[in-house]
């Protein structure tokens, strides 16, 4: 297939590019620097130099590359580390999720083949922080979120109803899990991970919050499942273990060797991580893959982040090897 993978040099899109290449798909991978499109040459994919936010760049790139399908990964969140500036992180995301995701829906009505990947999100501070801890995708994202995740949930409304909803649109809407993995910032030299080893990354109140994780790896082989299986509507993309903040966190710790985290109280936890991060830690909800191992007949390579953190935290190709 033709496919037009927007975000291509992200933590998600480096890999979806070498599994999609190498299956023999022809892939447009858009970038914002000459040194995204060097790197994309290397990898096989044709470079695309584009600003998702510019409806008029989009129109004209989606028009000119005519691809069978759009693969969403645009984000804007290296470096991200400070939970305490959550709101501020994760704004330019959010344009990305809206804005971006508005000109894509644009640019496809241009299209003979109207069919749209997009990602979404199903870590830390996605679900209502009641009911079942493990959800699946008939519940809703978080309805009441903490004040400075509400403008992040909008954000992920407006882009799944704009996928799943869109008449004359062919829409899919992958929410992932917490990313680890090469690339991202639990991995080897990651700033997560960092924290980890140098204990600045506390366990707050009991660790009682549940969490869905996913390694890069398996992330974007499930994505290559929902574009190659043509399947439309909404899959969660996590592991198939949901675990308390409470077993990752020492468990991770364990992994690379090094100390325990500290265990602070609640109240002292807002000054490290925000009234949002002890939410995280202590009250939220994991996911449930058994639609996307069902309907996209997908199975992750890491089904635990207890093999995950031991085998798949090093360099993308140690990770391969493992």
């Amino acid at each position: 297939m033709r496919i037009f993978l927007v975000g291509a040099t992200g933590a998600i899109g480096r890999p979806l590019v070498s599994l999609l290449v190498a299956r023999g798909h022809v892939v447009f991978g858009t970038t914002r620097s000459p040194s995204g499109k060097e790197e994309l040459g290397v990898l096989g994919a044709a470079p695309v130099v584009l600003d998702v936010l510019d409806r008029d760049a989009v129109v004209e790139a989606l028009v000119r590359c005519g691809p069978d399908v759009v693969v969403h990964q645009a984000t804007a969140l290296a470096g991200f580390t400070d939970f305490r500036k959550y709101e501020e992180g994760f704004a330019q995301t959010n344009r990305l999720r809206t804005e971006g995701t508005d000109n894509l829906i644009a640019g496809l009505r241009r299209l003979r083949d109207r069919r749209i990947v997009a990602q979404s999100y199903a870590g830390p501070g996605a679900f209502a922080r009641s009911g079942a801890w493990v959800k699946t995708e008939a519940d809703p994202i978080d309805p009441h979120p903490v004040a400075a995740m509400r403008p992040t949930i909008e954000a992920m409304e407006h882009l799944e109803n704009a996928v799943l909803g869109s008449e004359g649109i062919d829409g899919t809407v992958l929410r992932y899990g917490g990313f680890y993995g090469p690339g991202s910032g639990v991995s080897e030299g990651g700033s997560q991970l960092e924290a980890v080893r140098h204990r600045r990354f506390p366990l707050v109140g009991g660790g009682t919050g549940v969490w869905s994780l996913i390694h890069l790896h398996d992330a974007a082989s499930a994505t290559v499942a929902a574009i190659e299986r043509r399947q439309t509507g909404l899959f969660h993309v996590v592991d198939d273990e949901p675990v308390r903040v409470a077993d990752w966190l020492p468990g991770l710790a364990d992994a690379i060797g090094a100390k325990s985290p500290r265990r602070v109280p609640a109240w002292l936890g807002r000054l490290f991580v925000g009234e949002l991060g002890v939410a995280m830690m202590t009250e939220s909800r994991g996911a449930s893959n058994s639609r996307a191992k069902r309907v996209l007949g997908w199975r992750p390579d890491y089904p635990s982040w207890r093999t995950g953190f031991r085998w798949g935290l090093g360099s993308a190709r140690a990770a391969e090897a493992a």
